[in-house]
């Protein structure tokens, strides 16, 4: 008998980015497989634009909604240097997606600090070849898909190749959580992300 699926998913970014959509699709596509499973938001400022995570665990029992550093399978980061921020939480043999973007900080914008250089390759080199690092263009592909808002979809698109995860629950979510007239795009965005893993990124 196989064993219930177990995923730990930190999707973090900026805010404005869309994690908290991102979880509740993630939440809906637990429901769907008849798993718990918890979502919880954590702001590290307040204003859009300040370093935002949340936290998605599936199981068939979850206790806490938040994941324990070394703990994650994947960490979606929507922007580069937030994947520097909590690359912590990954375990080893887990999967670190990283959407080539990089959003200046406010101690950047003012000139206090430097936006780090070398982000995924530095990335690379500390997973030691224990853990998998993607790094590519989701807005990019959110844009070609029709709405640059989409960007947190093609991330969950990309996560869905590594998993075992039927696409057709991930197909369903989308109908139940975006409305009618954004369904086709997300469909889309979603298949984006799916092709550039099984296309261009080696695994």
């Amino acid at each position: 008998m196989s064993q219930p699926l177990s995923l730990n998913i930190a999707l973090v970014g900026v805010g404005g980015q869309g994690t908290l959509v991102a979880g509740k699709l993630l939440g809906t596509v637990a429901n769907l497989l008849g798993l718990d499973v918890k979502v919880s938001e954590v702001h590290g400022m307040s204003q859009r634009g300040g370093s935002v995570i949340t936290y998605v665990r599936m199981a068939e029992t979850v206790a806490s909604p938040i994941i324990e550093p070394a703990q994650a399978d994947f960490i979606l980061s929507f922007e580069e240097l937030e994947a520097l921020r909590w690359a912590y939480l990954l375990k080893a043999g887990g999967a670190l997606l990283v959407n080539n973007l990089q959003i200046p900080p406010a101690t950047v914008s003012t000139g206090v600090a430097k936006y780090p250089q070398g982000i995924v390759s530095e990335l690379d080199e500390k997973a030691l070849g224990q853990s998998k690092v993607f790094s590519f263009d989701a807005q990019k592909l959110a844009d070609e898909a029709g709405s640059y808002r989409a960007t947190n979809v093609v991330m969950l698109g990309a996560m869905s190749r590594l998993t075992a995860i039927d696409p057709d629950i991930f197909a369903k979510a989308i109908d139940l959580v975006f409305p009618e007239k954004l369904r086709a795009v997300n469909h889309k965005a979603f298949q984006s992300g799916s092709d550039i893993i099984k296309y261009t990124c080696e695994f």
